[in-house]
């Protein structure tokens, strides 16, 4: 928090030495002969009136007013060694007087010595209990460092005499925020808007103060009314714009903004709100444009260029976010979100090693912060020397540092043949991995069993959402209303029996909720499920044999609910198109691909790769993900392959299409490669309903068994490597069979339709046999 935005002590705010010397002349005749000093002081001749008031003083005309004018035009000439030699005679000789030592504590507050001018703040005020100056200075400075107590019972005092001060008000209200009494914060800050409705700072704070305490919806009347009084009132369309993106209304919010930033273009306020809002949508352009105008009028908030450097990771623009965050941190150090941020854009290039050591330096800088251990949660299953156990550890340790409410006592009936209440928390029920490994399962559930809630803040008009609408018998919106109740309380109201988180500690995840036990009974299921969520109140873990095999179950934290075949279900889209014959028959050469995520593509997967292709003759890898659509990052991967002696006339690199258009890519190759240690989930899916099948080695994490999984639930067990060795074996004995290849990619969509990788009816017995096991359990603990 700067304290220049906080208080407006005469030193502290004014260019405003006509304020300063308008307070050191009411002690003063107005005909005294500093009268001409003062004019030059005020005027911004600050080496003229120095010399002005020199002369008075070798005149001998010195009086304790002088020496302050004189003071403080040495204060800023820059001469503060003398200033502060002026002020501290003068308090020698005056030392009941109040003035010097305000003087000498706004000094050392200019000089970035908030302990020196706590001092001497406090000295002033022994002197004179009233001074107001001094008491708004001294609370600003208490807040800074936290002493939000002490500051409360200042401004308190203050107040009282001083009610004008619209200054004094806005403390109080910081104050109060700050020991969590929301509605007296909202009063005080209601008083400082009163005083100045002009303070754009101050009117934001009263609307995060309303929301907090549950009156957002009134604070936003107010303002609309506000409003109707004066359509061009711009702090008014402002704190409207940022209070409307505080209760989820985004584009309402974005359209306000607009309006302000167009009457106010040079308002950072509107111009950051607007960034903001538009953040949420999904007008990218306009979005890196508002950010951009932003970041010009506000070039000092950290927050909104971490937040650009966020976003242009979230729509895989992901060099030019590392060159932002590398950037900011070369000017401001480093900083908790600066570095996950950096962590998500190295990992997200390739960069894994790098993104994981940077997660591990803001581990050891914020040891006690949730959001850096899981930054390195999600970093570590990508890297080549992740191990099960200490991806354990850090999950443990971001699930420890999760802030959590009590767990209450829940009162579902504990019978354990009753319909149960499942609730399904995510952001990604949508057309999103999540939505095609688990639709169909929810969809074969019996509805006489199973009551269906979806949970999520985000809505998307898409094929997969409607499907999970229809299963559904409520969509809970979270976010959606004014902050009260929370999302916590909002769905512990809910009174659900089983919720299944399908989000993880992911960049959209709501699992963290889930650390304050949302419903008797939680369960791990997809999304960002690469391991155990080390979470002490998840219950259960939905895998099956291939991912989690006895010899690995004491890697993860929950107890397992162990799927008979596979641990996901597969909803191939209607619109795939049909399987194209094998490319290499009419090429003449094999070629191998990998549509995977460019984070799951290591330098050891890189040499690995780099030995098939010189042992295949003529073979071709195609690589395809968004961040290939990037020259420099296809540039750095074809030197990482000319490293291990395969030229770039080899390896095709290609960006991101649409979804169709991807699954039709297949149709270009004949094998696909897996990378390790974090292996392909849904893309094994899509390549096996397009006839491509795919030669995986598994880890000792959960994500790199995600193919080990789908291949052997359709039978493809001679495509499983046991180690490195193996894999470059597999790879090139099946390459070396180009007739077999043929035939099996022209049976092989309806083996994996067969299979029970796609048989929903059958996976959702299965599904519901789970859900009753890990629902009796908690039945019989109770009993018991």
């Amino acid at each position: 928090m700067k304290t220049g935005s906080l208080c407006a002590a005469p030193l502290s705010h004014c260019d405003g030495v006509s304020e300063v010397v308008a307070a050191v002349g009411e002690m003063v005749r107005a005909d005294h002969p500093v009268h001409d000093a003062r004019e030059l002081l005020a005027k911004g001749y600050f080496a003229e009136a120095r010399d002005v008031l020199r002369e008075q003083l070798a005149a001998g005309t010195t009086t304790r007013e002088t020496m302050v004018n004189l003071a403080i035009a040495e204060d800023r000439l820059g001469n503060l060694s003398a200033s502060r030699a002026l002020l501290t005679q003068l308090s020698d000789n005056e030392p009941d007087w109040d003035e010097p030592f305000l003087r000498l504590a706004e000094s050392w507050r200019g000089a970035g010595e908030p302990a020196e001018a706590e001092a001497y703040f406090e000295a002033a005020l022994q002197r004179n209990p009233a001074r107001e100056e001094a008491m708004v200075a001294l609370g600003a400075l208490l807040v800074q460092r936290g002493a939000f107590a002490r500051a409360q019972m200042l401004m308190l005092r203050c107040c009282c005499w001083a009610p004008h001060n619209a200054e004094a008000w806005d403390l109080l209200g910081i104050t109060l925020q700050a020991s969590r009494d929301d509605m007296s914060a909202a009063a005080a800050f209601a008083e400082a808007v009163r005083l100045a409705p002009e303070r754009i700072a101050i009117v934001l704070r009263l609307g995060d103060a309303a929301m907090a305490a549950g009156k957002g919806l009134e604070e936003l009347a107010r303002l609309e009314q506000r409003g109707l009084e004066d359509p061009l009132d711009v702090i008014a369309l402002t704190a409207r714009g940022h209070l409307l993106g505080r209760l989820g209304r985004y584009h309402e919010a974005a359209d306000i903004l607009e309006a302000a930033t167009c009457l106010a273009p040079k308002l950072p306020e509107a111009a950051a709100g607007l960034a903001h809002a538009m953040v949420k949508g999904t007008r990218t352009r306009e979005t890196l444009l508002a950010l951009d105008r932003a970041i010009a009028l506000a070039p000092d908030d950290l927050t909104l260029r971490n937040n650009k450097a966020a976003f242009l990771v979230r729509v895989h623009r992901h060099r030019q976010a590392r060159e932002e965050l590398e950037a900011l941190i070369d000017q401001h150090g480093e900083q908790s979100g600066f570095l996950c941020n950096l962590t998500n854009a190295l990992v997200s290039l390739g960069l894994q090693e790098k993104g994981v050591a940077t997660a591990r330096r803001a581990t050891e800088l914020w040891p006690t912060e949730s959001l850096s251990w899981r930054t390195l949660s999600n970093a570590m299953p990508y890297s080549d020397e992740v191990s099960a156990a200490e991806l354990l550890r850090v999950n443990m340790m971001a699930g420890a540092a999760l802030p959590r409410d009590a767990a209450p006592a829940f009162s579902n009936a504990r019978n354990a043949e009753r319909r149960l209440r499942i609730g399904l928390l995510s952001n990604n029920l949508r057309t999103h991995p999540v939505g095609w490994l688990t639709i169909a399962g929810f969809e074969a559930l019996d509805p006489a069993h199973h009551d269906i809630v979806c949970i999520s803040r985000n809505v998307a008009d898409d094929a997969i959402q409607r499907r999970f609408r229809a299963v559904a018998s409520d969509w809970v919106c979270l976010g959606g209303g004014e902050g009260a109740p929370g999302p916590v309380d909002d769905i512990r109201r809910r009174q659900l029996d089983i919720v299944i988180d399908l989000g993880g500690f992911g960049d959209q995840g709501l699992m963290t909720l889930c650390a304050s036990r949302l419903a008797p009974v939680q369960i791990k299921w997809v999304g960002s499920q690469s391991h155990s969520t080390g979470l002490a109140e998840m219950d259960w873990f939905i895998t099956d044999r291939w991912e989690t095999p006895p010899s690995l179950a004491r890697r993860y934290s929950e107890r397992l609910l162990v799927m008979p075949d596979g641990y996901v279900c597969y909803s191939p889209p209607a619109y795939a198109p049909e399987v194209a014959a094998l490319p290499a028959l009419s090429r003449g050469h094999v070629t191998f691909g990998c549509f995977n995520n460019l984070a799951k593509i290591t330098t050891t997967v890189i040499a690995t790769w780099a030995t098939i292709l010189r042992r295949v003759e003529g073979a071709r890898l195609v690589l395809k993900c968004h961040q290939l659509a990037d020259a420099q990052t296809c540039e750095r991967l074809i030197r990482e392959f000319a490293r291990h002696g395969v030229s770039a006339d080899r390896i095709e690199m290609r960006g991101a299409s649409p979804h169709r258009e991807l699954l039709a890519q297949f149709g270009d190759i004949d094998i696909v490669l897996d990378p390790f240690p974090y292996g392909g989930g849904l893309t094994t899916c899509e390549a096996l309903w397009m006839g491509v099948p795919t030669v995986t080695f598994p880890g000792e994490t959960f994500a790199s068994r995600h193919s080990f999984s789908h291949l052997s639930n359709v039978g493809l067990a001679d495509w499983i490597a046991r180690d490195r060795e193996s894999y470059c074996e597999l790879a090139c004995h099946h390459a070396a069979d180009v007739r077999k290849l043929a035939e099996l990619r022209a049976v092989m969509r309806a083996r994996v339709e067969a299979s029970p990788l796609c048989d929903a009816p059958r996976f959702g017995r299965n599904l519901g046999a789970a859900l009753r096991h890990a629902w009796s359990d908690w039945c019989a603990r109770g009993a018991a």
